[in-house]
């Protein structure tokens, strides 16, 4: 189902909660409204369509990765960026890492832990950010 998306600083900046496979339907919901805004977003975190909880999607070439509880484990190689959100007007300065390793549970919500970089590494971190609330 697509959702709208939230805009209020107060309600992004409240840290989410794990998900369980009672949440797979936020998961759904996450996919769907990424790819309704696709011309404009790359990732979605579950707070950006008012869930708690902590769930992003992120667009990694064709394909839409859905994690579920992600954490990164490891970061190397710092820069400096600037980032957009949908929830937010404008842009931000952010730190990011070039090379990531993140443990997540997947669409099944099996375990996976996996080795991002680029660009995949930095919308990863901006939705984990999200979970977090931390605003970019």
């Amino acid at each position: 189902m697509i959702r709208p998306i939230v805009t209020s600083p107060i309600m992004l900046r409240m840290p989410s909660v794990d998900a369980t496979p009672e949440d797979a339907h936020i998961g759904q919901d996450l996919i769907d409204t990424l790819a309704t805004h696709a011309h404009e977003c790359v990732g979605m975190a579950a707070n950006m369509i008012g869930q708690r909880k902590r769930i992003i999607v992120v667009q990694d070439g064709p394909h839409a990765l859905l994690m579920y509880n992600p954490v990164i484990l490891e970061r190397t190689n710092e820069y400096q960026t600037e980032e957009g959100c949908l929830s937010l007007p404008g842009t931000r300065p952010a730190t990011r890492w070039r090379r990531i390793r993140v443990s997540y549970l997947d669409e099944s919500f099996r375990p996976v832990t996996k080795t991002f970089s680029g660009y995949t590494a930095q919308i990863i971190q901006h939705e984990i950010d999200h979970c977090n609330g931390v605003l970019i």
